[in-house]
């Protein structure tokens, strides 16, 4: 992974009166810690600061930060935002070293489309959208991929399923759904109005015949009686 640079400047004021003037000004209010270095207050410019972490490796991009006569590998690990703006208020930069496994969060990107899932009118649920993995600094992805075009109802994408990327790992269970997919109520309600509307004509079949059959006995019954009367008439008159 690329670096990109950053520059900070160092000896910020401190509380809340002296961040809006600095927020004002177009920078963002930092701090710098790790590997032994107590916490520095220091600011960077918001507009470089918004570049630095639009790419690819959004949060997990590599920086070389510059702070007065020192550079540091650092990372950015935790972004405040405004609640209505979203604009960054707040970043704190973490110290790393090239040869030490950290932790990161990483997105989950799902590709393909699941032909047969949408067939059933169903949907696909993306139950985990974010992966954490250890692994170098370097080595950090800026995205894990999985593919769902072979997805069908009541199948589920799983963390064993998914494919990291060499010297990448990750601590959470291998069972742990990514990807399901499902049908949707829709979909179930039209399945059951149609296995209703089929037991309705069963039904109705199952009742006319009865009916003919009893018709038809009526019938054998008129006719058996109409003989009767017949035979009876040509005695009398015999």
């Amino acid at each position: 992974m690329a670096e990109y640079t950053l520059v900070a400047e160092p000896g910020r004021d401190t509380g809340s009166a002296a961040s809006r003037r600095l927020r004002a000004s177009g920078r963002v209010p930092a701090v710098l810690y790790g590997h032994g270095l107590d916490a520095r207050s220091l600011s960077v410019d918001a507009r470089e600061l918004r570049h630095a972490l639009s790419g690819d490796a959004g949060l997990n991009q590599l920086l070389s930060l510059k702070v007065g006569s020192d550079t540091h590998l650092a990372l950015a690990r935790s972004l405040q935002r405004h609640p209505v703006r979203h604009t960054v208020v707040h970043v704190d930069f973490q110290i790393v070293r090239r040869d030490e496994v950290i932790s990161a969060e990483v997105p989950i990107v799902v590709t393909g489309e699941a032909k047969a899932v949408e067939q059933e009118q169903g949907i696909v649920e993306q139950q985990l959208t974010s992966l954490t993995i250890h692994a170098t600094p370097d080595r950090i992805p800026g995205h894990i991929e999985v593919d769902i075009s072979a997805l069908t109802i009541g199948e589920a994408i799983r963390v064993s399923d998914l494919t990291l990327p060499p010297k990448v790992t990750t601590d959470v269970s291998p069972d742990e759904i990514v990807v399901l997919g499902t049908i949707t109520r829709a979909a179930i309600e039209e399945e059951a109005e149609e296995a209703a509307e089929g037991e309705a004509a069963a039904a109705g079949e199952e009742g006319e015949a009865p009916a003919e059959a009893a018709s038809e006995g009526a019938g054998e019954a008129d006719s058996g009686a109409g003989g009767s009367g017949g035979s009876a008439g040509d005695s009398e008159e015999g």
